[in-house]
C-alpha cells in the first residue's frame, strides 16, 4: 500500500537531521507500528506522507504509484495534537470535513450517522466542542479521520485521553476497519497495543530505522533463550542434580510448587528430558521479550 524509498529530512538548513535514509513497506490490509522515542524522526515522515512537508530526498509511493495531491483524499490522519474547533457544534464540522474530503453533504451525513451508533455518540450531534471531555472530543475526531473511508489510515497516538473502556471500543474498530481492507499505521507508545494490534513495526531512532519486519519475528529476534518453569512432585536429590547442569534463577518454592527460570540454548527437548526426573512439569514456557523490552533494548543500545 504504502512504500517509502530513502527519505532524506533536514531542518535548520541541514543541521538537524529527522530522517536519515529512512525506508518502509506498509502491506496492503496490515496494521504498521510506526515506534520511536520523541523526536526520533517520525511525525517528520507522517507529515510527508500527508504532503504537510516535502522529503528533501527519496520518494513515497502509495499502491506504486508516486504520492501526489490527488492522494490526500485517500488518506485519513487522525494527529497526535487533534485539530478540531472548539466553538462549533459537532454535527457542523463533522459534514466540514467531510465535505474537505471531497465528500458530498449527504454522503457524510449517512457516514456519520453509521459512526455515531457504532460509537453510541448520537446525542453529541449539536453540541459544541467545547461542552465535551477529552474523550468525547476524541471520539468525534476518529469519525472525522475516518469519515471518508481512507484507504490509507494513520493514527498518531489514538487512545490518548481514552478511559480503558473506550480505548479497547476505539480498539475494535480499528481491527474492523482493518480487517475490511483499511491499511492502517499506528504510531503509539502504548506497546501492549502494538503487541494486541499490529502485523508489522518499525522502531526508528535518532532519524535512523533500527528494526523492522513482523511483531512475532521482531520480539523472536530478541529472545535469550530463558524458560520458565513450574514443577510439582519435586525429587530433591534430582533437582539439585538439576541444578548444577542447568543456569537457573528467579527460584521459589511455594505452595509445594518450585518454579525458576532457566537460561541455556540446549534443545528444548533435551531440557523437557531432564526435568521429568525432576517432578511433574506443570509448566514449560519460553520467555519472548514484549514489545517495550524490545523497544527499551534497542534504543538504549543504539547510538
Amino acid at each position: 500500500m504504502l512504500k517509502a524509498e530513502h527519505i532524506t529530512k533536514t531542518y535548520n538548513a541541514g543541521k538537524k537531521v529527522a530522517l536519515d535514509d529512512f525506508s518502509i513497506h506498509v502491506p496492503t490490509g496490515s496494521i504498521y507500528g510506526l515506534l520511536g522515542p520523541n523526536g526520533a524522526g517520525k511525525t517528520s515522515f507522517i507529515r510527508i506522507i500527508n504532503q504537510i512537508t516535502q522529503a528533501d530526498s527519496g520518494d513515497v509511493f502509495i499502491n506504486g504509484e508516486k504520492l501526489n495531491q490527488n492522494h490526500i483524499r485517500d488518506i485519513g490522519y487522525m494527529p497526535e495534537e487533534r485539530g478540531l474547533y472548539k466553538n462549533m457544534t459537532v454535527g457542523d464540522q463533522i459534514l466540514y470535513f467531510g465535505e474537505l474530503k471531497g465528500m458530498t453533504k449527504n454522503d457524510a451525513l449517512t457516514e456519520a450517522k453509521k459512526w455515531f451508533e457504532k460509537l453510541n455518540i448520537d446525542q453529541w450531534w449539536k453540541k459544541k466542542l467545547s461542552e465535551l471531555s477529552k474523550g468525547m472530543a476524541q471520539k468525534i475526531q476518529f469519525v472525522v479521520t475516518v469519515l471518508h473511508r481512507p484507504h490509507l489510515l494513520i493514527l498518531d497516538e489514538p487512545f490518548s485521553g481514552f478511559d480503558p473502556v473506550n480505548a479497547n471500543l476505539i480498539k475494535d474498530q480499528i481491527i474492523e476497519l482493518k480487517n475490511n481492507g483499511t491499511t492502517i499505521i499506528l504510531s503509539t507508545h502504548r506497546m501492549e497495543s502494538v503487541e494486541e494490534m499490529c502485523d508489522y513495526v518499525a522502531l526508528i531512532n535518532n532519524s535512523k530505522k533500527i528494526i523492522d519486519g513482523k511483531v512475532f519475528d521482531v520480539r523472536e529476534k530478541f529472545k535469550k533463550n530463558i524458560f520458565g518453569i513450574t514443577l510439582s512432585e519435586v525429587n530433591d536429590h534430582q533437582l539439585e542434580t538439576f541444578k548444577n547442569k542447568y543456569e537457573i534463577f528467579n527460584y521459589t518454592h511455594e505452595n509445594n510448587l518450585v518454579s525458576f527460570d532457566l537460561k541455556n540454548e540446549t534443545e528444548q527437548n533435551n531440557i523437557i528430558l531432564d526435568l521429568v526426573h525432576v517432578g511433574k512439569v506443570r509448566s514449560f514456557d519460553e520467555r519472548i521479550p514484549s514489545m517495550n523490552e524490545v523497544f527499551i533494548n534497542a534504543v538504549s543500545n543504539h547510538p
